[in-house]
């Protein structure tokens, strides 16, 4: 019933919530509870009024009504939530703070040389605006706005520079302080701080990763992505280009990097540390001479609306959940996979192509406040660490939003691109990267210290 509402269009976190308070009250149901005041003001033979008055009271007297405000109320005491809209709120400031149009330019320039130094520029400036934000649909479209054009008046090809800006902008999903870690760690109680840092390094390979491929890609086939003329770089001295970089790239890197640490050394909680983020978020407008009273209100308008969706859906989730739980659903899941006599390799697999499959009709939010709970408790009996199911999840996410035929990353692009653009291009563009993400799957399933080597070592087994 679930699926079927979905697909008719209701709202995820609403439906979830109608689901979990229609079968909650019939699993909830006790006659002699609820219905006892109302057969003695009956007996009594109390008036019409009273007996409505009771009616009503004995109709509300269960416990599904309890639960579902009880689940609220937690997800809003939730203080590894407090986290998503302090650093939403940083991500969106910088967005508008023309930021990004800097940086771009800059490492353009310094690029120069390489082979496909435009595509590498972009990459670069993706990651750095990714990890910011974590929101892939603001990544895609800005720097369809701002590089996707630049690209093609550079006589790069269609196909190869909307592959490069629409797997850059889902780097986010994975590079801390990734939102969607924070919401995974909120429902798997892992912490949020070893996540991080768990995500670091694969999430840095996987943007090597791709790269390495559009270096190699231009080097052997240079007609994909000319060298760019003096005219259209022009000469800029070192010294310059040293200038430019201290005033775009250094101050985003810096205020990343400075969240981050603060994290990953336990300088700060993760809400603490994105406190400080948004701060210096505001501060970077403001030195960019960008913060506008315009800007700020809408920035802050986004982050609340974003914010409300990541809260209700956990909030319909967790009722949902618990009710699935309370009537059986987990123990019959449980029996079923445990049946099925899986190797802990074969559980995984099969796990990351259920996620892979949800990823068409659905959002990460979704997939992760949904469906990752069912799994999280057969993690003991195959004996995985749920960090490690958590970094494999964030990594394969990437993947729902650049495959066809519901790659969303492709439909973001495709919204702000000249007419020409043909969405069939924008997808065989984004075929090569999901050969990245899935050798960069199959190094996590065959090195699990990429991903364990760093918590470790910083934080002890």
């Amino acid at each position: 019933m679930f699926i079927f509402l979905i697909m008719l269009g209701f709202p995820v976190a609403f439906t979830l919530m109608g689901m979990a308070v229609g079968f909650g009250y019939y699993a909830y149901y006790d006659e002699r509870r609820m219905w006892l005041p109302y057969n003695r003001i009956v007996e009594s033979g109390g008036d019409w009024f009273d007996q409505t008055q009771a009616w009503f009271g004995a109709f509300l007297n269960n416990r599904i009504f309890d639960l579902f405000v009880n689940q609220t109320y937690s997800v809003m005491a939730n203080d590894v939530l407090t986290a998503v809209p302090l650093f939403l709120f940083m991500g969106y400031i910088v967005e508008r703070a023309n930021i990004v149009s800097r940086l771009f330019s800059t490492l353009n320039i310094a690029a120069k040389n390489l082979p496909g130094s435009m595509a590498i520029a972009a990459l670069v400036t993706c990651a750095l605006f990714a990890t910011a934000t974590g929101i892939v649909g603001a990544v895609v479209t800005l720097m369809g706005l701002l590089a996707f054009p630049a690209m093609l008046r550079a006589r790069y090809d269609t196909s190869f520079a909307s592959g490069v800006i629409c797997a850059g902008g889902c780097l986010g999903i994975l590079i801390p302080p990734s939102i969607m870690l924070i919401v995974y760690a909120a429902t798997s109680g892992v912490s949020i701080v070893r996540l991080y840092a768990g995500a670091l390094v694969p999430g840095f390979l996987l943007a090597s990763l791709y790269i390495i491929y559009v270096l190699a890609r231009a080097w052997m086939q240079p007609h994909l992505a000319p060298k760019p003329t003096k005219e259209e770089v022009g000469e800029v001295p070192f010294g310059k280009l040293v200038v430019m970089l201290l005033t775009s790239f250094f101050p985003l890197a810096i205020l990343i990097l400075s969240v981050l640490g603060a994290i990953l050394f336990g300088l700060a909680t993760p809400s603490e540390a994105a406190a400080i983020g948004a701060l210096g978020g505001l501060v970077l407008a403001a030195a960019y001479r960008a913060l506008t009273w315009d800007r700020l209100k809408e920035s802050v308008y986004l982050t609340v609306r974003t914010t409300a969706m990541v809260c209700w859906l956990f909030v319909g989730s967790w009722t949902f959940s618990s009710v699935f739980s309370y009537l059986g659903g987990e123990h019959v899941i449980s029996e079923f996979v445990i049946g099925l006599d899986l190797s802990p390799i074969t559980f995984l697999i099969m796990a990351q192509i259920i996620i892979f499959l949800l990823g068409w009709p659905l959002e990460w939010s979704e997939i992760i406040i949904i469906f990752v709970p069912i799994f999280l408790p057969l993690l003991p009996h195959f004996g995985i660490d749920p960090l490690f199911f958590g970094i494999l999840i964030a990594l394969n996410l990437q993947t729902s939003f650049l495959t066809p035929p519901m790659a969303m990353a492709a439909y973001y692009l495709k919204g702000i691109s000249p007419p020409h653009v043909q969405l069939v291009a924008i997808f065989k563009g984004v075929f090569p990267y999901l050969g990245m993400i899935l050798i960069c799957m199959i190094l996590l399933y065959t090195f699990p210290q990429i991903a364990f080597w760093l918590p470790s070592l910083v934080y002890g087994r």
